[in-house]
């Protein structure tokens, strides 16, 4: 899948400036976020379509659009971060009209074939942001709105403006342990319909993994850091090596994005190593 954001109010690289539905404070600017007016909204529904559109050209087999973790579209469906009193802000429904609209409008583009599907917050984990009860109607619009899956999660990528990380450091010694995100998706599976749900946070193990999906707590099983760490994650399972994933999930890999390109430091530091002996 190709995963579309605008990291709006999470801009990390210099040189950029912080946008976002209203003028908020954030922990990573002296400046205050600067409110998009209408037309520009528009400008980034379209700059989502073509995305979209060239994804679907290139052949991908589905798009993601990212609505968590504080990026725009999560701004947006935040009433932290939107307090806007127009079309755009104000009521939840009126909080998920850009989606509407970006969805409305690929699916125009693309078929009804074409898998769209969306990365949302269950809740902000942050005071006077999304609750999980705001998050579960969200949900319910996404599975009305016809989106093929939603992957919930939780919080923003800055971890000094949420109250518990988002992304745990944090390594489970047992496989019956793995996944933070587990009660949640118990929570959201019911009102999924025939939309899937994807359990992303935490999974290691392959076996987990299995239990999560016969379980039925989730169709599908996501997993990122694990991949940095070990391209080949895949492979070494269906070869029949279950051992857990490499990835002691340190989160190391989040501070290479500015770089230029995401790596694992602890892999590259081993590489280094054996080609030294």
């Amino acid at each position: 899948a190709a995963q579309i954001a605008h990291t709006g109010s999470n801009i990390i690289r210099e040189g950029y400036e912080l946008v976002g539905p209203s003028p908020i404070k954030v922990p990573r600017s002296i400046k205050l976020v600067r409110e998009l007016p209408t037309e520009e909204i528009e400008e980034i529904i379209n700059s989502f379509i073509n995305t979209g559109t060239l994804a679907y050209e290139c052949g991908y087999d589905m798009i993601q659009l990212h609505g968590a973790h504080g990026y725009l579209l999560s701004d947006f469906l935040s009433p932290f971060a939107n307090k806007r009193t127009d079309e755009y802000g104000g009521t939840s429904e009126k909080r998920f009209k850009i989606i509407e609209e970006i969805y409305h409008d690929l699916r125009d583009k693309l078929g009804k074939e074409f898998p769209i599907i969306i990365k949302l917050n269950s809740h902000d984990n942050l005071k006077n942001g999304l609750t999980l009860e705001e998050g579960k109607e969200i949900t319910k619009k996404a599975v009305a709105l016809g989106l093929d899956a939603v992957e919930p999660s939780t919080g923003r990528t800055d971890p000094k403006f949420t109250e518990n990380k988002s992304f745990p450091a944090v390594v489970t010694k047992n496989p019956e342990d793995e996944n933070y995100f587990s009660q949640i998706a118990r929570e959201l599976k019911p009102l999924m319909n025939n939309c899937a749900l994807i359990l992303m946070g935490g999974i290691r193990n392959p076996l987990a993994a299995e239990r999560f999906l016969d379980e039925e707590i989730a169709d599908f099983i996501s997993m990122s850091r694990p991949f940095i760490y070990e391209p080949d994650l895949v492979k070494r399972w269906e070869n029949g090596n279950l051992d857990s994933a490499y990835c002691t999930s340190c989160n190391a890999c989040f501070g290479t994005v500015l770089k230029g390109r995401i790596y694992c430091p602890i892999k590259n530091k081993q590489d280094k190593k054996s080609i030294k002996h």
